[in-house]
């Protein structure tokens, strides 16, 4: 067992000593209109009102680390990622009746994405990159309120007030580096923050997309 951790110790060393290192702050936008709902935008029946309904949008900001071997990259990152939104839930079942409901809910997380990376072009003052890896997500105070009913009406019905405390999302894109800049653009293919009703399992009675289109702006300190 020595024998195996002097091994990778020395695997360890020799592949860092051959890394190359970037370290910076990075913020940015995000935009969860789905790809479901954007296929359906050259539908008559599916106006601009239908898509500012089904748009989240949320900022984000945080840490992000490179280690380049060669071509090839790792990039962990962690991110605080928070987001507001005012809709409503169209004949949601309070005391046996349809009703909308108005809620207003603010998602409050902390993410870490790890991306596998490969330099596609690689010029003096530029380069141009892609990637994909899994983002953790962590819970750090997001709160949901209904606001056209009372506390008796909410115990009573149906709705879930609970988020998930961790999830994993997938996530793919490409980035642009110009001197100590970066900007890049990423796809999340995974779209929801879900909880479930336990009354029954399965039902999903609160579906919160996550960010489906991620713009962000890096600047490398070392």
């Amino acid at each position: 067992m020595k024998r195996f951790f002097v091994l990778i110790t020395l695997v360890l060393t020799g592949v860092f000593s051959y890394a190359q290192l970037d370290f910076g702050v990075k913020a940015g936008y995000n935009s969860s209109l789905g790809f479901n709902s954007m296929s359906m935008i050259g539908d008559k029946t599916y106006t601009l009102e239908d898509v500012k309904a089904e748009m989240w949008n949320n900022f984000h900001a945080g840490l992000f680390a490179r280690i380049f071997v060669d071509k090839l990259y790792l990039q962990p990152e962690l991110l605080y990622s928070m987001q507001k939104k005012d809709y409503t839930m169209q004949d949601v079942l309070v005391d046996g009746n349809a009703t909308n409901v108005e809620t207003y809910m603010e998602i409050n997380t902390v993410t870490i994405p790890v991306y596998l990376g490969y330099k596609l072009l690689d010029v003096k003052v530029a380069s141009l990159r892609v990637f994909a890896g899994p983002k953790f997500i962590m819970n750090a105070g997001s709160s949901l309120e209904y606001r056209n009913l009372t506390r008796q009406q909410i115990d009573g019905s149906v709705l879930v007030e609970e988020f998930k405390n961790a999830q994993v999302d997938l996530e793919a894109g490409a980035g642009l580096d110009v001197f100590m800049f970066a900007l890049e653009a990423k796809v999340n293919l995974i779209q929801d923050i879900r909880s479930d009703n336990h009354e029954s399992p399965g039902q999903s009675l609160l579906s919160v997309p996550t960010s489906n289109f991620i713009i962000s702006l890096a600047w490398k300190i070392f």
